[in-house]
């Protein structure tokens, strides 16, 4: 009789508990616990610490790199076109497209390419 009694009773715990976790589950949907202060804080001290790494990262590559994009200011300056370009006088020139309209914004720099 023991031994049936063990093994109804596995059964009967498996039952229970899943009763128990459908009933706390529904407990848990209808009174849901407010909003920790703590967490919305914890979230605002990571997003602190998060941009002042990356306003970092930004100094150190452009302390590193910042000189490649100065413009010499001894070179002269392109007089006209490249040699080897006749300008086109067959076409009109293109009236200027504004940078940017109120429903699209400004398209990225085009890709430079080496020779």
């Amino acid at each position: 009789m023991g031994d049936v009694l063990l093994a109804l009773s596995i059964p009967v715990l498996v039952f229970g508990g899943g009763i128990y976790a459908a009933c706390d589950c529904w407990w848990r949907r209808r009174h849901p616990a407010p909003p920790s202060p703590y967490t919305h804080r914890a979230a605002r001290l990571a997003e602190q610490e998060m941009l002042l790494l990356a306003e970092e990262i930004v100094d150190d590559a452009y302390a590193a790199l910042g000189p490649l994009y100065d413009a010499p200011s001894d070179a002269p300056a392109p007089a006209g076109p490249p040699s080897g370009l006749s300008p086109r006088s067959s076409r009109s020139p293109r009236p200027p497209s504004p940078a940017s309209t109120p429903d699209r914004a400004p398209s990225p720099p085009a890709a430079v390419r080496k020779p």
